[in-house]
């Protein structure tokens, strides 16, 4: 069965609560930039409340977005137009990372208990953070980081919002990764500035009609199919998928449609090498 993707419209947010024993990391102040227009900056001031506003699921949007804040030019998203092999046929290969947004419909309690990931395969990836309340809306932006993070052939340039992010945290903890981005200012910008593209601008002003979340598939060293999820315990380790990322994501998606965890009201997009 194919089911249909519906890229433009479909927009995203974390509906999750976040966990409330997985306390807060507190980043010394004398760290990064002092300067708020370079990368590296963050604000450690109490009471800060940016907001980040909802994405557009579109692979232009984001990759606009990627590439203002560092990831090369020779690296992209593209789009998953359905599930049907002769529609997987034009996508870009290979394939280094899957962004799949989709609209759940089950509260985390009743997850599989090997799909509510664990701390224990925090070592089974490259680089793995966690998502709170204040970064609900950049889960879109969170499964990108996922993406790339987990992509031996990217190379960031530290000069840049994304590799000076990367630099700065890359030995914090899944937890201290979360509450360094939620207070980067730089990243704030950008967010804030893409947000505003696309059909996302039209809802920034009523959230409830934000629904979806964003979450990331890559390959782990081992050949493992790995869901990440900000708002889980830890990766969820799938298993082999024959090296194929693109069909073992797609594999995964309905089989959470055919148990009604997620709507139909989903899109997928792809990280991927760009084209020459």
């Amino acid at each position: 069965v194919a089911y249909a993707i519906a890229i433009i419209t479909t927009l995203l947010r974390n509906m999750s609560a976040p966990n409330n024993n997985d306390k807060a990391a507190v980043i010394p102040t004398d760290e990064g930039s002092n300067d708020s227009t370079k990368p590296g900056f963050y604000s450690t001031k109490e009471g800060d409340d940016f907001r980040w506003p909802p994405l557009e699921s579109n692979p232009e949007v984001f990759a606009q977005y990627l590439h203002s804040i560092g990831l090369p030019p020779t690296f992209s998203i593209g789009e998953v137009f359905g599930f049907d092999e002769d529609l997987l046929a034009f996508i870009p290969q290979p394939v280094l990372g899957i962004i799949v947004c989709y609209e759940r419909l089950i509260p985390k309690s009743q997850y599989r208990e090997q799909d509510k990931g664990s701390p224990d395969n925090y070592d089974k990836v490259a680089w793995y953070m966690h998502q709170s309340g204040t970064l609900d809306n950049a889960c879109g932006i969170i499964a990108c980081i996922h993406a790339i993070m987990n992509c031996p052939l990217v190379t960031l340039d530290p000069s840049t919002t994304l590799g000076a992010y990367k630099q700065r945290v890359e030995t914090f903890t899944p937890t201290e990764r979360k509450t360094a981005l939620e207070q980067d200012t730089a990243f704030q910008k950008a967010h804030k500035k893409h947000a505003a593209r696309g059909q996302t601008a039209a809802v920034n002003s009523d959230q409830s009609k934000v629904k979806h979340h964003f979450i990331a598939y890559v390959l782990n060293n081992e050949g493992d199919l790995v869901e990440l999820d900000g708002t889980k315990a830890g990766p969820v380790i799938i298993g082999k998928c024959d090296g194929d990322l693109l069909r073992g994501s797609i594999k995964e998606v309905k089989g959470k449609l055919e148990r009604g965890e997620i709507s139909e009201s989903l899109s997928m997009m792809t990280f991927n090498l760009a084209n020459e």
